[in-house]
């Protein structure tokens, strides 16, 4: 998993601590995640790799299948939550919130909140 993670990341043409500040978590916990007797993340934590590297959860998890969304529907951490999300709209939404430095999370809750939720 550390191999995959460290090629999602690169091939998504980010450093590790972009990847970090993208994810929440600090550089270190993305340098034990690519290293081969390092920590594994946690599921959430996988997720938001795949989102932010836009790899397929499945291939990031296990290595099989294809590495590549290629643009396909939802996005694998979305699918994996599928029960918490109505439709393909909310499902975007979520996708791209997940994608948003934690700072920007909260603009865009701000956002969403002034807009009459």
């Amino acid at each position: 998993m550390s191999d995959r993670i460290r090629a999602a990341r690169t091939r998504a043409g980010l450093s590790q601590s972009q990847l970090a500040k993208e994810a929440g978590v600090e550089r270190s916990a993305v340098a034990q995640w690519e290293c081969p007797k390092g920590t594994t993340p946690c599921v959430s934590h996988l997720a938001q790799i795949a989102v932010i590297t836009r790899v397929r959860f499945e291939w990031l998890a296990t290595g099989r299948g294809l590495s590549s969304t290629d643009g396909e529907g939802l996005d694998a951490a979305v699918q994996m939550n599928a029960d918490h999300v109505q439709n393909e709209l909310e499902g975007t939404i979520l996708s791209l919130i997940r994608r948003l430095s934690p700072r920007k999370r909260k603009m865009a809750q701000a956002i969403i909140e002034m807009l009459g939720v």
